[in-house]
């Protein structure tokens, strides 16, 4: 066979791990835990870290005022050094809107080796800690969330299982979801699915709520936390670096012992625009680089990876074609059909057209140059940049 087939072949080779070795990330099945009521609502802090969030708040903040929680709850607004107004807007949407009680905070800037994130969920979080909740809903200030969003979360946390069912018998100690993200311009259809497909390839979704899985991650836009769990596993002091704070957290959660969970939102949903590909970018390229560590050869990595997984089904295809050589034509063609295939049920969750799946090695591109990007940004001092913070080596703390 020609050079151009055996990279076709290797590519479909590839392609047919992924599609049955790797816990089948690209199916959309994995939804909250169907569990009974617990006997007694435990009582929840939710906490909302928000920086400069004027924009968002009035669609998402009366979402969480209004939640229809038979338990004890309140929200903690921690107002991390904004000059929008942020903490002023969430005490009037409060006083205007009722619902659960809401405190806002403001803890100053950031000491030396904290990310502000997490900066803001430390203070927000010892806050709450004053009243003991048993659970803590870590929510980013752009989440808007359905009514009975807080008490379904609980509910696959703590409720018993239904029907006999043994899976996560003892309760979860973290349960994630991932949000819905905002699908409207055509950067929007192109990249958001992706986003979330790329997630569940790297972290798939089944292996992550196996028990005693090895596997660890959630979505930071919607963490349900046990709060004894939480102080097992120090949080957030012990991940108090972390750019990609979420994954950290299950991390950190997992190895304290705690059973985690993660899946797909149908009551959560991002309200936050990114209506261009510049928005798209910084948020991609922002930790792309430390996802890899860091590491030039994870990057170098990733980059012959993605090419040969992504770009070479559709090069090998119309190669072939052109050369004649069938053995290429063919192997590239069906590797195409499978990628394709394998993102179809993600543009359904988004209730995208199906047509956007042969445009997967596009948007796999921009990926790939957006975390080049963020590998030449971090190497110039920049770093992780964010609302006008930059993070110029940001790293999981170490463990004590």
């Amino acid at each position: 066979m020609s050079a151009v087939a055996w990279i076709a072949v290797v590519s479909l080779s590839a392609w047919g791990w992924l599609l049955l070795g790797q816990g089948f990330f690209w199916r959309t099945d994995q939804r909250l835990p169907d569990r009974a009521e617990p006997a007694r609502w435990p009582s929840v802090a939710v906490v909302v870290p928000a920086r400069n969030e004027a924009a968002v708040l009035p669609e998402s903040l009366p979402s969480l005022l209004a939640q229809d929680y038979p338990g004890e709850a309140e929200i903690v607004l921690v107002d991390d050094c904004s000059d929008d107004g942020t903490g002023e807007l969430a005490r009037s949407l409060s006083a205007r809107c009722g619902g659960l009680p809401l405190s806002v905070v403001t803890p100053g800037e950031p000491e030396p080796g904290w990310t502000g994130k997490l900066w803001a969920l430390r203070h927000g979080i010892a806050l709450a800690r004053r009243q003991k909740p048993e659970f803590l809903l870590l929510t980013d200030a752009d989440i808007a969330h359905e009514p009975d969003s807080l008490r379904e979360l609980v509910r696959a946390a703590a409720g018993p299982p239904s029907d006999g069912a043994e899976d996560g018998a003892g309760g979860f100690d973290l349960v994630s979801q991932m949000a819905r993200l905002r699908v409207t311009s055509t950067w929007e259809r192109l990249v958001v699915p992706a986003f979330v497909y790329f997630f569940g390839q790297l972290y798939p979704f089944r292996w992550v709520n196996r028990a005693r899985s090895r596997t660890a991650a959630a979505a930071g836009g919607c963490v349900l936390l046990r709060a004894d769990a939480a102080e097992r596993a120090r949080i957030p002091e012990s991940i108090r670096q972390a750019v990609i704070d979420d994954v950290t957290l299950a991390g950190a959660v997992q190895r304290g012992g705690g059973r985690i969970w993660l899946g797909l939102a149908d009551r959560v949903d991002s309200v936050r625009p990114y209506p261009g590909l510049p928005d798209l970018w910084r948020m991609v390229s922002r930790s792309a680089y430390a996802q890899l560590r860091h590491s030039p050869l994870l990057l170098a990595a990733t980059v012959v990876g993605l090419l040969l997984v992504y770009v070479a089904p559709p090069a090998t295809l119309v190669a072939g074609l052109m050369a004649g050589d069938s053995a290429a034509a063919w192997a590239g063609g069906v590797a195409w059909v499978v990628m394709a295939g394998t993102y179809m049920p993600m543009l359904g969750y988004y209730r995208q057209s199906l047509w956007l799946a042969p445009l997967l090695p596009f948007t796999a591109v921009l990926y790939l140059l957006m975390t080049v990007d963020s590998a030449v940004q971090h190497h110039r001092g920049r770093g992780a940049a964010w609302k006008g913070r930059t993070y110029a080596r940001p790293e999981a703390a170490p463990e004590p």
